[in-house]
């Protein structure tokens, strides 16, 4: 299977590579004409000096089409960004195939102290589940998918895990909006500019919705009386200046408005194009069909509308031009006109953007689910039940060791039943500990999971694992575990969790930490807290023949010939092979 992934990856950066190739050398022929269009329009402006009228509208002529010619090449660029966009997302799928993934962002700025389990099972930061799967590119797509992973939310898992098949599916879908995205402004931060928008107050009298064209009309109309001898000259110049009076009147309040917007036009030109990806797609999961229509407004679709305030923006971007600034303003109030059509539009929706913008954020954080459960074909959807907890897995591995060498283990776990789990040092504890945890916040999240088979029952996750000490804030490591473990049984008065403990009170000497576990380990018995807790204190394992809900299990550790070695394998019993004094003195830490 993933020899299959590798040919259909490589196939698609031969494609785009020779589309993007192809698209260069377009853009080197465009530049050659452009140059010769400007010189012959100065030759042939040059031959009409004499003729001014003539030479007046020529330089018009070849103007507008330079224009034409400087918008077409923006276009090729944006079409060979486009696919070398699609090359290099290819490319990063081969990268992240081979298991080469810890340079890709790491997410670490969503851990979370207070939370069930951020820290505790490599959700996020270096070599963590996040950098492994995420491919969103916006923004709010990140912090979106973040969001799935640590929400602990177990409503609609089979409404979840219909819209990740259903984006699975559409390969081109997802990496189309992907290269769409990554020629997006990232610099510009979606919730500010929201802010802005909601915030902005117009400057320009409703006036102008018609004035700027009867100025333009009567323009027109001056000039080519004037052309044709017909009027004297100073009246289309009396006109000229009037509209430049008018302008003036309005121009520190335009330049400051351009300042803001401009800045805004490629962030709104490609957000567009994002929501115009997900109106063209047709969906068929619920969670997907109701994120397009999230995008329909009154009736017009969202795209149409960033596209038209992009367009004006634009527009009113060509005041930089001098020379076009003094004409189109002189002629018609273009700076007034460009920036009322913007006003309107920003009255009009400032209060449908936050939905087109968190649909878009969804959408991206959704493919990079679909894109996950594309690239593990052999992963199970857990078959979702109603009722009291359970769990229930077949040959379940943790997605981030190797498929080549992980060991896959069983495991049937029900309501009100703790594990207690002993073993060796490095015999496989943690790691069945977070590859449990893992299953249920991807299964939560509504993904496919490394396993033959599994059957799930829904529960919120917590966990206490990864425990440290605090220098700011002057807690010692012992206290530190206090609190979290407070945390935990605090939690617990008000849902239901599946607890995950590695190696508790390890801040206390042997026997307070033997007595500590057990009263606590009978008390999440008496309140049927159901979950596992993985130990080296053997004396806790007799806790389990006072009751009926709580089973011992092991990871086994063998040394024969001097050689330790391990099966990993999850079994029923208690651990009878330690391995610390053997490691000292393998490694020569201590003597014989």
């Amino acid at each position: 299977m993933q020899s299959q992934l590798h040919d259909f990856y490589n196939e698609r950066i031969a494609q785009f590579t020779d589309s993007s190739n192809r698209l260069q050398n377009q853009l080197r022929l465009s530049s050659t004409f452009r140059f010769l269009v400007f010189i012959g329009g100065c030759v042939v402006v040059y031959f009409l000096f004499d003729y001014w009228q003539y030479a007046v509208l020529a330089a018009f002529l070849i103007f507008g089409f330079f224009l034409f010619l400087v918008s077409r090449h923006e276009n090729l660029k944006r079409k060979r960004d486009f696919q070398i966009g699609l090359r290099d997302i290819n490319g990063k799928e081969l990268q992240i195939l081979d298991r080469d993934f810890h340079g890709f962002p790491t997410g670490k700025e969503f851990l979370e102290d207070d939370h069930e389990y951020s820290r505790d099972i490599d959700l996020f930061g270096v070599g963590s589940m996040f950098q492994y799967l995420n491919r969103s590119v916006t923004k709010d797509g990140v912090i979106s998918l973040a969001r799935k992973l640590n929400c602990n939310n177990i409503t609609e898992i089979e409404k979840k895990q219909k819209a990740v098949k259903e984006l699975a599916k559409k390969v081109d879908f997802r990496q189309e909006f992907w290269a769409t995205a990554t020629l997006l402004d990232n610099e510009k931060d979606p919730n500010t500019m929201l802010k802005w928008v909601k915030s902005y107050h117009s400057f320009v009298p409703k006036v102008f919705s018609w004035l700027c064209w009867l100025l333009f009309a009567l323009s027109i109309a001056t000039f080519t009386l004037y052309f044709y001898d017909l009027v004297p000259g100073y009246i289309p110049a009396a006109v000229f200046f009037i509209g430049l009076g008018i302008t003036g009147k309005y121009i520190k309040q335009i330049t400051a408005f351009s300042g803001n917007i401009s800045s805004l036009e490629l962030f709104f030109s490609q957000y567009s194009q994002l929501i115009l990806a997900i109106e063209k797609e047709t969906f068929e999961s619920d969670l997907l069909v109701q994120l397009k229509s999230q995008i329909t407004t009154n009736g017009d679709p969202a795209s149409q509308r960033f596209h038209d305030l992009a367009g004006a923006i634009g527009r009113l971007d060509q005041r930089n031009n001098m020379l076009f600034g003094v004409l189109a303003n002189g002629l018609g109030l273009w700076d007034l006109k460009q920036v009322h059509t913007i006003e309107n539009w920003l009255q009009e929706n400032a209060s449908h953007i936050e939905n087109w913008l968190q649909a878009v954020a969804e959408v991206d954080a959704l493919s990079s689910l679909g894109n996950y459960a594309y690239n593990h074909p052999d992963y199970t959807y857990p078959e979702i039940k109603k009722g009291e907890f359970q769990l229930k897995a077949i040959d379940a591995h943790h997605p981030l060791l190797d498929p080549q060498k992980s060991i896959g283990n069983d495991i049937s776990i029900k309501s009100g039943e703790f594990f207690i789990i002993t073993g060796a040092n490095m015999a496989g504890k943690s790691t069945f500990l977070r590859t449990v945890s893992m299953k249920i916040v991807l299964a939560n999240t509504g993904l496919p999971v490394s396993a033959q088979k599994v059957i799930y029952s829904p529960i919120k996750l917590i966990t206490s694992m990864r425990t440290s000490d605090s220098l700011t804030d002057d807690e010692s490591y012992f206290f530190s575990e206090l609190k979290r473990l407070k945390y935990i049984v605090d939690k617990i008065e008000t849902d239901r969790y599946f607890i995950v403990l590695d190696e508790i009170l390890k801040g206390t000497n042997s026997q307070d930490k033997a007595n500590g576990s057990r009263k606590l380990i009978e008390k999440l018995s008496r309140k049927h807290a159901t979950g596992i807790i993985a130990t080296h204190d053997l004396s806790l394992t007799e806790v389990a023949n006072e009751y009926d809900t709580i089973s011992n299990y092991f990871f086994d550790a063998d040394i024969t010939n001097d050689e330790l070695t391990f099966d990993y394998k999850f079994k029923d019993g208690i651990a009878t092979n330690m391995n610390a004094s053997f490691l000292l003195r393998k490694m020569g830490i201590v003597d014989q």
